[in-house]
């Protein structure tokens, strides 16, 4: 495939949705064709099982129903826009990805990582990220951002201190992933974003 693909990853109100547009718009000043998308979603259909997935009630459904829902969206969007945009050559820039089901399914739920990981690579033909940058704040500080915006993920918002601690402390534990703090000036975590993606693609 020719194109490159980068997920933004964090906990509630880490600002992925702002410095992935950010970033897009500058790669695109250069040239660059950028695909935008989000998860769960990005597709028609994956965008149906989104709203199962971030509305309702904390309990509506538990962490293995979620996984199959997040898997499900997920195999439609890399079947239909990922991996064909990929193979056109296009950057693709993606507010969430496996990364968020191993932190919040696997960490947060309960969850087996290894299971997790399995179905990952059915629902995908095991499609990673050639980049993954976790954007991290501290969850009071990203949820009362959270608190503010409109179409957020109510669900997720509306759990209890301890699961966005476990959210927060796996993204810190991932490997290869890079890691930049999102509670500096908006200005300023663009650039370091910026830096980090001119160095790995030499632009």
């Amino acid at each position: 495939m020719g194109g490159h693909f980068i997920s933004f990853e964090g906990g509630e109100g880490s600002g992925k949705s702002t410095q992935l547009r950010r970033l897009a718009a500058r790669l695109s000043a250069q040239g660059v064709t950028v695909i935008t998308t989000r998860e769960p979603g990005g597709t028609p259909g994956a965008e149906d099982i989104r709203s199962l997935l971030v509305e309702g009630e904390p309990g509506r459904w538990d962490g293995r129903v979620e996984a199959l829902l997040v898997n499900a969206a997920r195999a439609d969007h890399v079947a239909r826009l990922i991996r064909p945009a990929l193979t056109e050559g296009k950057w693709v820039l993606c507010d969430r990805y496996v990364h968020s089901t191993l932190a919040y399914q696997g960490a947060a739920r309960g969850l087996d990582e290894g299971e997790l990981r399995h179905l990952h690579a059915f629902a995908t033909g095991d499609l990673w990220p050639d980049l993954t940058i976790v954007l991290d704040v501290d969850p009071a500080l990203g949820l009362a951002r959270a608190a503010g915006r409109a179409g957020g993920e109510a669900r997720f918002e509306g759990e209890p201190p301890a699961f966005h601690k476990a959210v927060r402390e796996r993204f810190l534990r991932f490997p290869g992933v890079t890691v930049i703090p999102s509670d500096a000036p908006v200005d300023d975590v663009t650039e370091r974003v910026w830096a980090i993606v001119a160095e790995r693609f030499g632009l």
